[in-house]
């Protein structure tokens, strides 16, 4: 080997070494700044999977900014490709990659026998309108296929940013009503048996779409029979409510982390995160009406045991207002819904999770819906975090705890 030669093969060496102990140094940083609670379920494997996920994270920002990659498509392609596992079809399950409306579905259809017609479900994946896929939530659909014996239809919805609001919603009702236009007769589903659901962002467009369709009533189609909302995020107005100030750095989704999602769904600029945090997007006219509906006085006791704190009185910026002022119309902020609006939506399922800064939206609208008479089935994980069904059947990131909310959910379906 000539001089050269090793001399290149070194110098590749050491900007190796360098840029692995760069991600190493911001991935401890991070770690220092995170919270996991002595409460939370499996907590040293979350620490270990959150760990993982700041270094995927690390890892596309630095190569954004060298000009190779956007950060978002590096994770998405960095998870399909080592995160990301298709199982064999289970016996007694047929899985169908369709199109409804030139939206791309997976259709989850039990094999044995069914007198009469099955209920089914309709289902948007989470990933803050930016991440996610069909794949990411492929065995949490099977498994409420196969033991609810229920047809589940998985959407793949557009995505952000290079989709912005309100794509992502209107493939949501363009695969439903899809569905619900062809259930009896292409799935022996009974159309007027069929609920929409969805975990963290996916939950918002199921709660959205209901909405929006309780508004126009045109009497063609069947409405959803039930909305399930699996740890939703269901506001924009504000992000001190108790739960993001208790679990603003508990993994996997911190509170700042939550405002970029939205801004991202907006085609907003980012930068705005922090005058976003502290709510100065907010009209001051609009702000006695939200507290109304958000005002920490509406959880239970036991939601503010952990404590909160008092914030400055935002200072409103019109200017951010009107970048964002879509987020605070209901079908980005579903919580923030008029109440004739609200008193149409179908009966629904909330799972809450303790440890996750969307806690308190769930709650709050769980009591929205009982002070309109709506009928409502909540299910709060004690020991839960954001995220934590999508760690179901998932090989070595599998996190025990993760089949409780899946199973509560099927617990559900059944009684549809």
């Amino acid at each position: 080997m000539d001089i050269g030669s090793a001399i290149l093969i070194i110098g590749l060496a050491a900007l190796a070494a360098a840029f692995l102990l760069l991600v190493i140094g911001l991935v401890y940083s991070e770690l220092m700044n995170s919270d996991v609670p002595r409460g939370v379920a499996n907590s040293s494997k979350l620490h270990m999977v959150h760990g993982l996920f700041v270094g995927i994270a690390i890892v596309g920002r630095i190569l954004h900014r060298l000009g190779i990659c956007h950060q978002v498509s590096f994770i998405r392609w960095f998870v399909a490709c080592f995160l990301t596992r298709l199982n064999p079809v289970p016996v007694g399950l047929r899985v169908k990659e369709l199109t409804f409306s030139e939206v791309p579905v997976r259709v989850y259809e039990p094999t044995g026998v069914c007198e009469g017609l099955r209920r089914g479900l309709v289902y948007f994946h989470g990933g803050g309108w930016v991440l996610g896929s069909i794949d990411s939530v492929d065995e949490v659909c099977r498994h409420i296929a196969i033991k609810s014996d229920s047809t589940v239809v998985s959407v793949g919805y557009r995505l952000a940013p290079e989709h912005r609001y309100p794509a992502q919603l209107d493939d949501c009702e363009a695969a439903t009503c899809h569905f619900l236009s062809v259930a009896e007769a292409d799935f022996s589903v009974d159309p007027r048996r069929v609920a929409v659901g969805g975990d963290s962002t996916g939950a918002n467009l199921a709660a959205a779409l209901c909405q929006r369709l309780a508004r126009r009533e045109d009497g063609h189609l069947p409405s959803p029979c039930a909305q399930i909302l699996v740890y939703p995020a269901l506001q924009m107005a504000d992000f001190n409510l108790p739960s993001y100030q208790q679990n603003q750095a508990v993994p996997i989704l911190f509170r700042g982390r939550m405002v970029f999602y939205f801004l991202q769904y907006l085609s907003a600029d980012t930068s705005a995160c922090q005058d976003v945090l502290e709510g100065n997007h907010v009209p001051t006219e609009l702000r006695p009406r939200y507290e109304s509906w958000l005002s920490a006085s509406h959880l239970p006791p036991e939601c503010l045991a952990r404590g909160i704190s008092e914030r400055p009185t935002p200072q409103y910026d019109a200017e951010l207002y009107h970048v964002v002022r879509a987020g605070l119309e209901p079908e980005v902020s579903p919580l923030l819904a008029d109440d004739d609006v609200i008193r149409k939506t179908p009966p629904t399922f909330l799972l809450t999770c303790e440890f996750d800064v969307l806690r308190d939206d769930g709650i709050l609208y769980r009591k929205r819906l009982l002070d309109l008479k709506r009928d409502v089935a909540w299910q709060h994980v004690r020991d839960g975090f954001h995220g934590m069904m999508n760690f179901f059947n998932r090989g070595w990131l599998t996190f025990p705890s993760a089949l409780r909310p899946v199973e509560s959910v099927v617990d559900y379906v059944k009684t549809l």
